[in-house]
């Protein structure tokens, strides 16, 4: 499980699914899963917001269908971090 702000990935190698569950304001938001061998991509994710120039780094899953699962980090090392985690559970080449 990775937890990033109200973002709560949640990987289960006995079911073999992923399931992503988001809150926005104070309604969680409904659940969305996947079979953990149809995530056929993680990469690390960077952009720099225009205004304050602040570089922001972020973990995405992208499914066998397109679907992009965003887990925002802290910083660069965090989302890497996060993405070889993910890789590596659901044994993906990087």
């Amino acid at each position: 499980m990775l937890v990033s702000g109200s973002t709560t990935l949640t990987l289960d190698k006995d079911a073999r699914r992923a399931s992503l569950q988001r809150k926005f304001a104070f309604w969680k938001l409904k659940p969305v899963d996947t079979a953990l061998e149809d995530i056929v991509s993680v990469t690390v994710d960077k952009s720099v917001d225009r205004t304050s120039g602040v570089e922001m780094y972020s973990t995405m899953l992208v499914t066998r269908a397109g679907a992009g699962w965003v887990l925002s980090a802290n910083d660069k090392d965090q989302a890497e971090k996060n993405a070889a985690a993910i890789r590596g559970f659901v044994e993906l080449q990087p």
